[in-house]
């Protein structure tokens, strides 16, 4: 990760030796039971199973999960290795009931995956929580498949502890652009705006995602973490499943997608990293966040349809 020579219009979020020893300063390390204080906007830079023991019960407003994949990926430091369906049903059920105490009694559940992990992760997870929606969402990149379909779908299931939710309809609602500007009988636009820039409509979000732009080197979110979530993607499950105030928790944080958003949504963050240069890439991005709020394809009410007004293309 470290010492690459970038294009000059390369944003991507490295990290060098110096920035290392700064940022890791900032980072926590637990090694007996805490109060929630200890960790609310903190990484915790361990291994997730040396951690469960130690952190405190019902804490968590909204809990974001990307585990790794059903599939062989290298993620810097460490790697992990494709297994059949039963035994990634069983890795999953080694941390995921340990998290279920983390929980308050509102909270909502999020948990990623492909077409490979997706089953497991509905088999094992609806023992622990009501499955409440699945999410697809078109993930553009990568090149095609000579054999195949080419994949460019992921899922996030949608789960909650309880009946008592939060679900914030009206904070992620979509702008989208009018095909057929339908007037009504006075001339009036019938359930659009009209204006310089075009014709947009306001619509409910669906659980069919596909204005969502997985990070690449141009933009400024972007780092080298394998399996980045886009903020944006963040920005809609903070928003519906959160308010402000609120703690989001994610235990494999990555490069830090989740704390980022989540404060620069007003939220409280806090995350469990194994990789020390992606936790000091993750404190970096929320140093970052201190002056720039700005998400990609949000514009602090409403989220665009992707490259759908010119204006977005500043954000």
């Amino acid at each position: 990760m470290n010492g690459k020579i970038r294009a000059p219009l390369n944003r991507t979020i490295g990290i060098g030796p110096n920035e290392i020893i700064k940022y890791k300063k900032n980072l926590v390390n637990l090694v007996k039971p805490v109060v929630p204080g200890t960790i609310i906007n903190k990484i915790i830079n361990q291994d997730l199973f040396k951690v469960l023991e130690f952190l405190p019960h019902a804490f968590v407003d909204l809990l974001f999960i990307d585990p790794p994949y059903n599939l062989h990926k290298n993620f810097n430091s460490s790697s992990f290795k494709e297994m059949d369906t039963d035994e990634y049903e069983e890795y999953i059920d080694s941390w995921l009931p340990k998290l279920v105490p983390l929980l308050k009694p509102d909270a909502s559940v999020y948990i990623c995956g492909d077409w490979r992990s997706s089953p497991a992760i509905y088999n094992l997870a609806r023992k622990y929580f009501i499955v409440r929606n699945r999410i697809t969402w078109e993930r553009e990149k990568g090149r095609g498949a000579k054999s195949n379909w080419k994949n460019c779908s992921e899922d996030i299931w949608f789960f909650s502890l309880t009946d008592k939710l939060k679900f914030n309809i009206d904070q992620v609602k979509i702008k989208r652009k009018v095909l057929a500007p339908y007037k009504d009988k006075a001339g009036n636009p019938k359930d659009w705006d009209e204006s310089v820039n075009g014709n947009f409509r306001i619509t409910y979000p669906s659980n069919l995602w596909t204005d969502i732009t997985v990070p690449f080197w141009s933009m400024s979110e972007n780092t080298d973490h394998p399996t980045q979530k886009p903020e944006k993607l963040l920005a809609k499950i903070i928003l519906a499943s959160s308010n402000k105030g609120d703690l989001v928790f994610d235990p494999f944080l990555g490069s830090g997608s989740t704390a980022v958003t989540a404060k620069k949504l007003g939220r409280n963050y806090s995350g469990i990293e194994v990789d020390l240069e992606y936790c000091c890439i993750a404190e970096k991005r929320l140093e970052l966040a201190e002056d720039c709020k700005t998400i990609q394809g949000y514009d602090g009410k409403v989220f665009w349809e992707r490259n759908s007004l010119r204006e977005q293309k500043k954000i």
